[in-house]
């Protein structure tokens, strides 16, 4: 009897592709996607970066344990970042989970389930290093559209408050050969837009002793036929140089778009969080990006409350965020994270100071954004289809997408057989300050291969694209009956 699994995804985008790569090992080992709590499988990928993820991942355990305990066979597997970082802490806090594994080896997920199960005891393997690429494993593709196509994981950088590095580890490149590979597999099955993933992608290249290898990817991704919008996630300015940003103008299907973490605007913050450039520097690049493309739309993240922020500090921050004129900024209150060096620094600063700031930078920022969208009333833009972004669209009845720019869009399909994937073209009649609504007639329909996918029901196939090296890992997941073994990633 084929046994059910159903995967929760916490965190970044490099989680919710290294979730792709979990269903897909779980499918290909014989395994059916069920989408609720009754499955066989529930499987946590985890992310340590958000506050109070322990908390939020114990609280969910703490659920399944009575569901589990009345449902002989049922296991629970938990992987991701905080696996990594709390290792057999999370058996000793939850002992009914069945396997802990990390984020270096996501392949092994089949076979730690089939060990506990025939073991009839918890199984925790945690890899201190990348064992198999995560792109080298096969996918479950949540989008017939859209899809993440990992370059690169790990980050080499040490900035003080991330714990990213200590968890994924030193950078390591994919070969570009794969990673078009994969880009043309995705392309080929009527995917039309891919997001290039890495958490400095902009250093990409560096391994394998090539600094221009990102604008040359970037350039290369433009030949892909088929393939509409390129878009990447996220680069350091650190590393941002004059050749991407002419390969993001002068090739077409790279999208307006630029998503370029700020951190703080004060330069004495920005030395004690270990960012290797200065607010003139970031500004600099802004100024370089518009001039090549004036209509990109730039957002970024922003930390408020970093220990020692003073009043100059944060007035900075606000200083650089009106002259960024971002589209959409990200903004966090800063929480110690144990393990990082700015958990240990003097002048944490108090709750009720950090909320304070924290309130006036998103009312500054909420102001730019609308004064931004309300600019584009009356502009036609290309909207790519989705689904599951417009939360009121059952309502409203509108259908919701993507500009070419990022921008969330709602429109009104009217009475055409328009499809998530389809690409219409609409004229925005309202700016609010976090999407924009097109509520006039569909002025364009276009009908593609990636609708007729979603339509179907099916999605990419994910084909697994190697590192161009010899066989390593255990050997290929095998179908149900017999013990499902690892496959040779995101």
């Amino acid at each position: 009897m084929t046994r059910s699994y159903t995967i929760r995804t916490y965190g970044c985008q490099m989680n919710v592709h290294d979730s792709e790569r979990m269903a897909g090992l779980l499918e290909a080992a014989g395994y059916e996607r069920s989408g609720s709590d009754d499955a066989d499988i529930v499987v946590f990928n985890t992310c340590a970066v958000r506050e109070n993820a322990d908390n939020r991942l114990y609280g969910n355990l703490g659920h399944l344990r009575p569901v589990k305990a009345g449902r002989p066979g049922m296991q629970i597997a938990v992987g991701g970042c905080l696996a990594q970082k709390d290792r057999a802490e999370i058996v000793r806090r939850a002992p009914w989970v069945d396997v802990v594994f990390g984020t270096h080896n996501v392949h092994a997920l089949p076979v730690l389930l089939e060990r506990a199960r025939h073991n009839q005891a918890a199984q925790v393997e945690i890899a201190e290093s990348l064992e198999v690429f995560p792109s080298t494993l096969p996918a479950r593709r949540e989008s017939a559209y859209a899809g993440w196509v990992s370059i690169s994981v790990g980050c080499n950088n040490t900035c003080t408050f991330c714990i990213v590095p200590s968890l994924r580890g030193k950078e390591k490149d994919r070969r570009p050969g794969d990673v078009l590979a994969e880009v043309q597999a995705l392309a080929a099955d009527g995917v039309l837009e891919v997001t290039l993933l890495g958490q400095n992608v902009n250093s990409y290249g560096v391994e394998f002793g090539d600094r221009g290898a990102f604008a040359k990817l970037l350039r290369a991704c433009g030949d892909v036929e088929g393939l509409e919008r390129v878009r990447f996630t996220s680069p350091h300015p650190r590393d941002f140089t004059s050749d991407v940003i002419a390969a993001m103008a002068e090739t077409p299907n790279v999208c307006p778009q630029l998503h370029m973490p700020l951190q703080s605007g004060s330069d004495d913050v920005l030395r004690r969080m270990r960012r290797s450039y200065r607010s003139s520097r970031y500004l600099a690049i802004l100024d370089e990006v518009r001039a090549s493309l004036p209509d990109a739309a730039i957002s970024t993240d922003i930390i408020v409350g970093f220990p020692g922020e003073t009043d100059e500090d944060f007035q900075a921050t606000l200083d650089v965020v009106e002259k960024a004129r971002f589209a959409q900024a990200f903004t966090f209150q800063y929480s110690p994270r144990p393990g990082t060096p700015a958990a240990t620094l003097p002048d944490q600063l108090p709750k009720a100071v950090v909320q304070e700031r924290y309130e006036r930078l998103v009312a500054l920022q909420e102001e730019i954004s609308w004064q931004q969208n309300r600019a584009l009333e009356g502009r036609v833009v290309e909207v790519l289809v989705s689904t599951g972004e417009g939360r009121k669209d059952g309502a409203t009845r509108r259908m919701s997408g993507r500009a070419r720019d990022g921008r969330l869009v709602h429109f009104a399909p009217g009475d055409l057989p328009i499809r998530p994937g389809d690409v219409v073209e609409v004229a925005i009649g309202y700016g609010a300050p976090h999407h924009l609504v097109a509520d006039g007639p569909v002025l364009s329909h276009r009908r593609t291969r990636a609708g007729d996918v979603h339509e179907s029901g099916t999605r990419p196939g994910g084909s697994a694209t190697g590192l161009g090296l010899p066989g390593f890992g255990a050997p290929p997941v095998q179908p149900a009956a017999a013990a499902p073994a690892c496959g040779a990633n995101a």
